[in-house]
């Protein structure tokens, strides 16, 4: 969903922390690849800087970019 939405981990990182949930870019990294617990706070975080509701975000698509 970020790639599809032309945003950089960073860029991502910074919208949630701009919307008062702080996020590096590196934690966001390592959610994106499983490397990291994403709690509901987070979820919530990411799915309003993206744009999308947070279900968009748990749900996978075999169409979806992988990377």
């Amino acid at each position: 969903m970020r790639l599809l939405r032309g945003l950089s981990q960073r860029g991502l990182a910074e919208r949630c922390t701009a919307l008062g949930r702080p996020m590096t870019n590196i934690a966001l990294s390592r959610t994106e690849r499983a490397r990291r617990h994403c709690d509901v706070d987070d979820l919530v975080a990411i799915a309003s800087a993206l744009g999308v509701s947070p279900i968009s975000l748990l749900t996978t698509s075999e169409a979806a970019p992988r990377g």
